[in-house]
């Protein structure tokens, strides 16, 4: 089967060492370093307390063994052995309580940083990748940093030092225990990180992605329901995520059979580690060398090891899927976004609204050739200037250039004598207002919709703009009226009724440039006359750029640019460049012949 559902985030040769997610990982922690101390000082005592405990017992055998005699001694010893592991239980549970703070702070940071990050990604890198994979990653790296914070730090260090401990003080009352032991947690931990980094991540990685395709396959499907409905392309569709969730499958399969591989390489160690010992004691036990409570002490210090190892053994597999679930995100940290701000960049200074293109050169990275060259065009205040010709002639790119989504590799564009790239992105586009096609809402009220041009306006400053933009009336019909959810995408209202809404938007921005992008091309005549009125209030006092194919829509343009492959090639008033029999007269024998 064609494997057609991959975008372009999913290329694993980019994929991270686990030394640098860690290492991304870990940053976090020194962020909260009081957080982090308490912790790990209330984790150290809980060791302490864990290695008493063999000595506890066997202290405790030795006494019961040494009769009525020693009744005092043994409830002592009691004594010691439960007091040694409530206070372990204590303690441990008391770093937990520094711990949580720290992982819910860092949790939320990693995800508002990421979604940062990935919002300063460029135009081409939202287009190459699904929306709904995106939110994956982000949502899983989340979680994955809980896992591996959890793992390391809370079991996997404690872990060590316990096993290093209880080694060491066999070792000084029986070396061949204490040597035997050593080999076999040495051999036992170096296999479990080792294979699992050879055999068990590489499977993992592929069921990371082909969950991350779910995501996105899911997800622009679902955004796209209106479509697949008026199709009656539900099956397709379901037969469509059922391939790739099939995929998915297969791959997790793999990856879920190698961890129970390692799983059961691991606990026949164990078996072969508590043979080891308890022979090695009984058979000191036989010749006199130990006694009961010795070998109660090596019994019960392989039940606290095999808890101990069992723990390291799926939490290094657990680390290990942390990290691959994180790892997108730490790559996202490593990224640098293609359009950034300059250094020492200022907020742009609105004025009145003067565009001024200065040699610029620009083509993008998959085209073989710039779409401009040399290029340079003046648009004074207050103008109001069209922009038409084929597809791909440059026409949608000139406006993204202007609201800097990319940069230029040559030449500079100025607005109000400001170069745009020496200026703040988010300043400079809050000064540019765009009406598109097909406005896009945000699933929110229709009160939040127009406000997003301008967050602190007032109910009377919103009801204004939907007033001057013709929307007041169909949003005062509406049960719930300016509290009324428009859906994803605004799909519950009409396109007229979302074209409206974007111009009250475009209204509260009250920006000295206006870009109006095909606005009307998919209206019907009524609602389309009723919009036109709506702009034509809307570019009174602004620098207009309008893209229309719709020749009729701009006759009245003080301006009229024809362009084809990123060049001008006719300019002037609509009567004139009919006039002239040239390329606006033929795009416009065609527009009329289809009126």
């Amino acid at each position: 089967m064609t494997d057609h559902y991959e975008d372009a985030d999913d290329h694993r040769s980019r994929v991270l060492s686990n030394r640098q997610v860690l290492g991304f990982i870990a940053a976090f922690w020194l962020r909260r370093r009081w957080l982090l101390s308490g912790a790990v000082v209330l984790t150290l005592a809980s060791i302490g307390f864990d290695l008493s405990v063999p000595w506890a017992a066997g202290r405790l055998v030795d006494a019961v063994a040494g009769g009525l005699a020693r009744r005092h001694d043994a409830w002592i010893s009691w004594g010691l052995l439960v007091g040694a592991y409530g206070a372990a239980l204590v303690l441990r549970n008391t770093g937990m309580r520094f711990w949580n703070p720290l992982a819910a702070r860092n949790m939320k940071q990693m995800v508002d940083e990421a979604f940062r990050k990935v919002q300063a990604f460029s135009a081409d890198w939202h287009a190459d990748n699904f929306a709904g994979a995106t939110v994956r990653r982000l949502s899983r790296a989340m979680w994955g940093y809980d896992t591996v914070s959890d793992a390391a730090v809370i079991w996997l260090g404690p872990a060590f030092l316990v096993l290093a401990g209880l080694c060491l003080m066999m070792a000084l009352r029986w070396p061949l225990v204490g040597l035997f032991a050593s080999v076999m947690v040495a051999v036992f931990v170096g296999s479990n990180v080792w294979l699992t980094q050879i055999y068990a991540r590489p499977a993992n990685l592929r069921s990371v992605a082909m969950d991350s395709r779910i995501g996105g396959a899911i997800a622009d499907s679902i955004s796209s329901n209106a479509t697949v409905k008026s199709f009656g392309a539900e099956p397709r569709e379901e037969a469509r995520i059922g391939d790739i969730t099939e995929l998915w499958r297969r791959s997790v399969i793999v990856t879920w059979g190698r961890f129970i591989d390692l799983w059961l390489l691991h606990n026949l160690m164990l078996v072969l580690l508590q043979a080891g010992m308890t022979g090695i004691l009984v058979s000191l036990w036989a010749k006199g060398q130990a006694r009961a409570g010795d070998v109660a002490y090596v019994i019960t210090a392989f039940m606290l090891m095999t808890s101990y190892l069992r723990n390291i053994g799926e939490n290094i597999r657990m680390t290990q899927r942390g990290m691959d679930d994180t790892e997108d995100v730490a790559r996202y940290a490593t990224m640098t976004p293609e359009v950034v701000d300059a250094p020492q960049a200022a907020a742009f200074v609105a004025d009145l609204g003067q565009i001024d293109f200065d040699r610029v050169t620009f083509r993008y990275k998959s085209a073989d050739g710039a779409l401009y060259d040399d290029f340079s065009l003046r648009i004074a205040p207050g103008e109001r200037v069209a922009l038409v010709g084929p597809t791909g002639a440059g026409k949608s790119t000139f406006v993204k250039l202007i609201q800097r989504l990319y940069d230029v590799q040559g030449g500079r564009i100025l607005i109000d004598r400001q170069d745009v790239a020496q200026v703040t992105q988010g300043s400079l586009r809050r000064a540019i207002a765009v009406v598109p096609q097909d406005p896009a809402l945000f699933h929110r009220t229709l009160a939040e919709n127009i406000a997003y041009a301008r967050p602190g306006a007032t109910d009377e400053e919103i009801v204004l703009a939907a007033r001057r933009a013709r929307a007041h009336e169909f949003i005062a019909r509406l049960p719930k009226g300016y509290q009324t959810l428009v859906g994803e995408r605004g799909v519950k209202l009409s396109g007229g009724e979302r074209q409206r809404v974007a111009i009250a938007r475009a209204f509260l921005a009250d920006a000295p440039i206006l870009v109006l992008d095909e606005a009307t091309s998919s209206l019907d005549v009524e609602t389309e006359r009723q919009v036109q009125a709506a702009m034509e209030e809307l570019m009174v006092g602004r620098t207009t750029i309008v893209i229309a194919h719709r020749l009729s829509t701009i006759r009245g343009a003080d301006r009229i640019l024809v362009f084809e492959n990123g060049r001008i090639v006719e300019e002037g008033r609509h009567a004139d460049l009919v006039k002239q029999g040239g390329a606006y007269a033929r795009l416009h024998a065609v527009t009329e012949g289809w009126a």
